[in-house]
């Protein structure tokens, strides 16, 4: 009975680790029908979108592929978009940056007479 028990805990325990934001995901059509005002750790979140149309929209994708819903005029909304703006400038700009290769020695030999 109580393997039975820690079973059945551990199974909900998985689900509700599964079902992280459920309720606020976006189908593959990128339209919003509802937007969350739960904060997301920028941590987990991977990329965003922002939409246009009936309901404006940033749509942030989670490490773990899934797209919540955000209004885009919310305080942390913003603050994730411009942490996620920068760290995106920042790779841009090492990416972009090359290394100057090696100077060549000049070899020249001077002699001095006098």
């Amino acid at each position: 009975m109580r393997l039975l028990i820690l079973a059945l805990l551990g199974i909900c325990c998985l689900t509700a680790y599964i079902v992280e934001g459920v309720g606020s995901e976006v189908s593959d059509k990128r339209t919003c029908v509802s937007l969350t005002t739960q904060r997301l750790p920028v941590s987990r979140i991977k990329t965003y979108t922002i939409t246009e149309g009936s309901l404006r929209a940033v749509i942030f994708i989670t490490k773990r592929g899934l797209k919540v819903c955000a209004d885009p005029q919310a305080r942390w909304v913003k603050d994730v978009v411009r942490s996620m703006d920068s760290k995106s400038n920042t790779r841009n700009n090492m990416i972009q940056t090359k290394p100057t290769g090696t100077q060549q020695s000049t070899n020249t030999a001077v002699t001095l007479t006098g």
